[in-house]
């Protein structure tokens, strides 16, 4: 397990008898004095004094009835990961996997959870079931991981030399309207209870993690509203950050912050030749319709751009390209930047500053050195919406 280290306070909750009272302990590099509180409605929350990245930890919760110890307990990073097919796929499919998997268990420190894919019509206090509960890395484990978020809490373990733990909560297939709660719903007119099962995932799959404090959120999703609600995406994603935001801040008592960090992946392209407008228009409402991140409507948050990372020959259809390295990667980057503040960080990848024509040609200077792939006869630009 990992727990949200300082400046951030952990929160751990349980149950037990109306009225009794819980002892919680941490015990373990920095031992903190035991803290007792109460079981009300049958829940119990305990919120850990601030604890520096490290570990491990033995955490204890006793009763009047017996006591029940967590072990190795580690402090760092916490992030959530979410979405559908593509934040759900697995590492084993991906390019290189073989060497990938190899690696799994050489970081100790990234630790995977993983909710199982479970429905429910109201929200739920607790997971119905755990798919992968907190567990040391293998190649068995992380070979049937998100691919993403694996790679990218590997890259920042790496980068920040400190624990990270990983919450894999998605599902393949699914639009947004699941994963976002009735009050994000009504933000955009958008229906409760229409035909795609709305809330349904927010219910039973975010709404029981809300108690845990952590740094931020990874999301890769927007396939499934190609072809659903496609107008309103520029609306119901930026209502699902700002909800999910401030779900998690009263949730965790004020312990995670009310703008954590989202970053996101853009729709890569898998179509050679389609003049379907679903994907484009879907990339262009992953943004609120800037075309950038952040901006004035999704203030802190990142994007992994895509656009350039088809795979027409994957195996598991195109619209599941099999290059998640470069994808994480770029989460990584935009991590830095918008998470952790880290200055000189190329983030949000080449921006136009200069354009000039001539009778023949248009010539676009860019920001940043780049290296171009030519596409004979094809050139894309997207212009905001007049």
């Amino acid at each position: 397990m990992v727990l949200q280290k300082s400046p951030e306070r952990a929160v751990l909750w349980g149950y037990g008898p109306e009225g009794t009272q819980v002892t919680v302990h941490l015990s373990g590099p920095m031992s903190q004095e035991s803290s007792v509180v109460n079981v009300t409605n049958g829940t119990w929350y305990a919120t850990l004094q601030p604890v520096e990245a490290g570990g491990p930890y033995n955490v204890t919760a006793s009763n009047e009835n017996g006591t029940a110890t967590l072990t190795d307990v580690l402090f760092g990073d916490v992030w959530l990961c979410g979405g559908q097919s593509n934040m759900c796929f697995e590492t084993y499919k991906v390019f290189n996997a073989s060497e990938e998997l190899a690696l799994a268990a050489k970081y100790p420190h990234v630790r995977p959870f993983m909710v199982a894919e479970k429905m429910s019509q109201t929200e739920l206090s607790d997971l119905i079931k755990v798919q992968l509960p907190w567990s040391v890395p293998t190649a068995t484990n992380v070979g049937r991981f998100s691919a993403v978020c694996w790679l990218f809490g590997r890259y920042m373990n790496e980068h920040l030399k400190y624990p990270i733990g990983l919450v894999q909560s998605c599902w393949g297939g699914t639009p947004i309207e699941y994963w976002s709660s009735s009050r994000a719903l009504q933000k955009c007119g958008l229906e409760q209870n229409g035909p795609q099962a709305s809330s349904a995932l927010w219910n039973s799959m975010i709404h029981p993690l809300l108690n845990m404090t952590i740094k931020g959120a990874i999301w890769y999703q927007g396939e499934s509203n190609t072809n659903y609600n496609q107008d309103k995406y520029s609306c119901s994603f930026p209502a699902m950050i700002d909800d999910w935001r401030m779900a998690f801040h009263e949730g965790s008592g004020g312990q995670t912050a009310d703008d954590f960090p989202f970053g996101f992946v853009q729709l890569s392209t898998f179509i050679k030749g389609s003049t379907a407008d679903g994907m484009p228009n879907i990339r262009w409402h992953q943004t609120a319709d800037f075309g950038f991140v952040p901006n004035s409507r999704m203030q802190k948050t990142f994007m992994a751009v895509a656009l350039d990372l088809p795979d027409e020959s994957s195996p598991y259809h195109p619209i599941h390209p099999r290059d998640k390295q470069d994808v994480a990667s770029r989460l990584t980057l935009g991590a830095k930047a918008v998470a952790y503040n880290e200055t000189d960080v190329p983030f949000q990848g080449p921006f136009p500053n200069k354009i000039t024509s001539t009778s023949m040609y248009l010539n676009v200077t860019y920001d940043q050195t780049v290296s171009v792939t030519p596409s004979a006869g094809i050139f894309e630009v997207r212009l905001p919406a007049v």
